[in-house]
């Protein structure tokens, strides 16, 4: 009896890991590029210019000539979502298409398609409730939570399928998570900041009602904090010989947290202006994004170890893991 030899075909849309990275990467700048117009559409009390959701008037799912300036520049920033979406969805497909298949990577990637639809849901919701801070600052908190699943997702991309190694100490290890905790402290007092200002994003928008000179105060001081413990561990980092890329890391964390500083301090000693406040809200991503690649780069993954014939794989290398 003849043997039939089964041939395995190849993808047929193969993709590169090269375009799956630069696919993953250009979410990274997608959804930190749409923090920015969401700003604008703040700062230029456009938040209103679409009064209502999913259509921009009852009448018109477009901004019509009689809604003038706010409208188009709320409606343009409604738009960027589409083009979010579809960075995504290209992304995932070409997870999917991806020879071999990359454990983790389709299950972020799909990640960052669902956080997208969910953003644009709370944006719905933020206009309904006509602008409520506290859904603003929800909407504000979920695109750093999709900056970070961006970010994992692109470094995950360019690793190795095998187990994570510590590159340094375990104390220096917890020191990082500290900064990290410090980090996610500053964006969140710093929204509450933005609510208790005045750039509502609508001239009738409610405030949050905490005294602005005072969160402003402790904002201040989360960041004071998070300079410090920077500085502490990128000192730490030279002084045990950690790698050349880690201690990088920590330093351009400290770079662009005293950048971030200085426009904070322009600002609220010049009154708020619009466009600072713009560049301020950039840089709240850029400092989240160095936060993460410190914390990215105190591990690294190692390449899998081939198995001897006919051994089975082991059980650390069939386990996905999405964690840091």
């Amino acid at each position: 009896m003849r043997r039939i030899r089964l041939v395995k075909r190849p993808a047929r849309f193969p993709v590169s890991t090269t375009l799956l990275r630069r696919l993953a990467f250009a979410n990274i700048v997608a959804n930190a590029a749409i923090v920015v117009t969401g700003g604008a559409v703040r700062l230029t009390a456009s938040g209103l210019g679409c009064p209502t959701w999913p259509r921009c008037t009852d009448e018109s799912y477009t901004a019509t000539a009689e809604m003038g300036l706010h409208g188009m520049i709320e409606f343009g920033n409604r738009l960027l979502s589409f083009v979010l979406v579809l960075i995504a969805g290209a992304t995932l497909l070409a997870a999917l298409a991806h020879r071999p298949r990359r454990r983790g990577v389709v299950p972020l990637a799909l990640a960052v398609v669902l956080g997208i639809v969910a953003q644009a849901v709370i944006g719905g919701i933020t206009v309904r409730t006509q602008l409520h801070p506290s859904i603003v600052g929800i909407h504000f908190v979920v695109s750093m939570l999709l900056l970070l699943v961006a970010y994992a997702l692109w470094r995950r991309v360019g690793e190795p399928d095998g187990r994570k190694v510590p590159l340094v100490p375990s104390a220096l290890r917890a020191l990082t998570w500290v900064t990290v905790v410090a980090s996610v402290a500053v964006i969140i007092v710093g929204v509450a900041v933005t609510g208790s200002g005045p750039h509502a994003g609508d001239a009738d928008a409610v405030r949050n009602g905490l005294d602005p000179q005072t969160i402003s105060q402790i904002h201040a001081d989360l960041v004071f904090l998070l300079v410090g413990l920077t500085v502490g561990l990128w000192l730490a980092l030279r002084a045990v010989g950690a790698p050349a890329h880690t201690v990088r890391a920590a330093l351009t964390l400290l770079l662009v947290e005293l950048g971030q500083g200085v426009i904070g301090f322009v600002q609220y000693f010049t009154n708020l202006p619009a466009l600072l406040v713009g560049i301020h809200m950039l840089g709240s991503c850029l400092v989240w994004l160095a936060t993460l690649a410190v914390l990215w780069s105190i591990r690294e993954r190692r390449p899998a170890e081939a198995s001897p014939a006919g051994a089975a794989a082991p059980a650390e290398a069939r386990t996905a893991s999405l964690t840091v």
